[in-house]
């Protein structure tokens, strides 16, 4: 009867201790996720006013206990034609808060009712947004990221290097401030619109069946890299037949002659489209080694 008694007490104190700890907060979880409009007032350009023609940020936000004031902006790919909003969205997402880092999936314009400029105004109005609501969603405005998966990928890379400081006269607030991200994050990522490496339907889908041949150039972005250009994170495969290799070291190539900053990692096998790569015991580790070089740039420290 001792026994019984002293189990039953055991059993109480656990619980109270435990209910102790969750209204403490020592368990809390991080928020649902947000979505919110990106061009409340309706996009620039816009040809209609279907869901289409409102691209969208879906905001995740970290446990206060983990937040460490880093934030990226994810661009999903889907060769200009789609958006994989699943395992190059929200996954990713999941994976930026255990982290600590505020994650922002843009859901951008694209073929066949858009075309260029759309998904780059919508990726320049994304990190614009991010930064000029630093301070309400607690994250710092210098550590501002761009993460981008195939033509994602092309759409991250555009917004590190395609950039300003924004407009300073502007009505709106959020076009004042500039739009260039403090770190990119490319994986398996379209680059080249000019070479044979080139992903076609990308290109096609981007800038229309016969474009100009300036305006290919303009966006093959491995030829405009500057030194103003972010750090950069790049990730392939030898193995990706989609999205040849050739396209992250294009880049990384460009970013070493321009003196700026950039890590690059290609594993041997895998297709294209292996997001984090969850199933994949090589693959898996690039998530990895991406917060290993963002610790190792000083990206997640706690202020």
């Amino acid at each position: 009867m001792r026994k019984f008694d002293l189990s039953l007490l055991l059993f109480l104190l656990l619980a109270t201790v435990f209910n102790l700890m969750i209204t403490s907060n020592s368990f809390a979880v991080a928020p649902e996720p947000v979505k919110e409009l990106l061009w409340p007032k309706g996009a620039p350009g816009a040809v209609g006013d279907g869901e289409l023609d409102k691209p969208t940020l879906w905001i995740y936000q970290p446990d206060e206990s983990l937040r460490n004031g880093a934030s990226i902006v994810v661009c999903p790919g889907g060769g200009y034609g789609g958006i994989a909003i699943d395992h190059e969205g929200h996954q990713v997402a999941k994976w930026l808060i255990e982290n600590g880092v505020t994650a922002f999936i843009l859901t951008y314009r694209k073929a066949p009712e858009y075309h260029h400029p759309a998904p780059m105004q919508d990726a320049q109005r994304a990190i614009r947004t991010v930064r000029a609501r630093a301070q309400e969603w607690k994250i710092e405005p210098d550590r501002i990221g761009v993460l981008g998966f195939s033509a994602g990928g092309h759409l991250a890379s555009t917004a590190a290097t395609h950039f300003d400081a924004g407009d300073r006269n502007a009505a709106d607030p959020i076009e004042r401030v500039s739009c260039r991200p403090d770190f990119a994050v490319l994986i398996y990522p379209v680059i080249s619109f000019t070479t044979e490496y080139t992903h076609a339907g990308s290109r096609k889908n981007l800038l229309g069946e016969n474009p100009d041949p300036e305006l290919v150039k303009k966006f093959s972005n491995e030829l405009q890299v500057t030194p103003e250009t972010p750090p950069t994170f790049l990730v392939h495969t030898s193995g990706d037949t989609g999205v040849p290799a050739e396209n992250s070291v294009l880049f990384y190539l460009a970013m070493r002659k321009a003196g700026v900053p950039a890590e690059m990692h290609i594993f041997e096998k895998g297709q294209h489209g292996f997001g984090l790569g969850p199933n994949d015991p090589v693959l898996s580790q690039w998530p990895k080694l991406c917060i290993a070089w963002m610790k190792g740039r000083g990206l997640l420290e706690k202020k």
